[in-house]
């Protein structure tokens, strides 16, 4: 396979995927748990964050972190999330 279509099917995985995320963005939450939202949702929203902050900079409705959580677990949730998601496109970004 050459290099442009390596390019090619790489531009559309990353597509798919951004559409992919894009449907679950993290939006208002109708119902508001009274323990809050914790460490997997933080998970989930971190891992979403990119594509979530895009949204968030074209609508009000559409927010990157969720207020209603519960503390320290959502916390934590949500910067492993950034990590992980962050990690491997850091790492396929360097040249070999």
């Amino acid at each position: 396979m050459t290099t442009r279509g390596r390019a090619g099917l790489a531009a559309g995985v990353l597509l798919v995927v951004v559409l992919t995320l894009g449907a679950c963005a993290a939006g208002p939450n109708v119902d508001v748990s009274p323990e809050g939202l914790g460490f997997w949702w933080g998970l989930w929203h971190g891992l979403i964050l990119p594509v979530t902050f895009i949204i968030s900079l074209f609508t009000d409705t559409v927010t990157i972190y969720e207020v209603g959580n519960n503390g320290n677990w959502y916390n934590f949730g949500f910067v492993l999330g950034i990590a992980l998601f962050s990690g491997p496109a850091m790492a396929g970004s360097r040249r070999r």
